[in-house]
């Protein structure tokens, strides 16, 4: 880490522009800070996730997460420089496969809820989607290195398994989707 935070309120960026670590500035409100913006906020929700009752494997794998989107950050703040590598796509790959193998198949869609835990991780999912599209909005205006979009992706996919692992740890089933016919309207 080149620079310490010694001082946080530096009113640097008051007048609507931030720094990269690059130094350059640019607005609050560009397609980069957007998405540095967005993964931040997933690193948060699945520190949310982190402070549940969660099964060891998936608090692992979250925490090893966290790290990724903590490179992916800096990744974004720094224009052209790739932390991310392909290995660690393959890892989530991996971990979805797994994880879905003990599960059940699904043959109606589920609806984001269950279990607090679970609940959790679908708000993860759904952060994590815009994250991806936050991505592909900054890649219209700057490159985008292909490893962070495939993260975010595989990320999400993972995100939904884990929803369904978390409930079933607990013993709650998922929670079907029922057309409104089903439901008798």
């Amino acid at each position: 880490m080149g620079n310490r935070l010694s001082a946080i309120v530096t009113r640097t960026g008051d007048g609507g522009t931030t720094g990269l670590a690059d130094g350059s500035r640019v607005a609050k409100d560009s397609p980069r800070i957007e998405a540095i913006g967005t993964v931040d906020e997933l690193n948060s929700t699945l520190g949310v996730l982190l402070a549940e009752a969660l099964p060891p494997a998936v608090r692992e794998l979250l925490t090893s997460i966290q790290h990724d989107l903590f490179d992916l950050g800096g990744e974004l703040s720094i224009p052209g420089h790739a932390a991310l590598v392909a290995a660690r796509v393959d890892a989530l790959e991996a971990a979805v496969e797994a994880f879905n193998a003990e599960l059940p198949p699904l043959k109606e869609f589920i609806l984001p809820g269950g279990t607090r835990a679970a609940a959790l991780a679908h708000v993860a999912r759904t952060v994590c989607r815009r994250a991806e599209r936050t991505l592909v909005t900054l890649g219209q205006h700057a490159e985008v290195p292909d490893v962070a979009r495939r993260y975010v992706n595989r990320l999400s996919d993972l995100m939904f398994v884990l929803a369904r692992v978390l409930n079933r740890a607990a013993g709650q089933a998922d929670v079907l989707w029922a057309s409104r016919r089903a439901r008798g309207e």
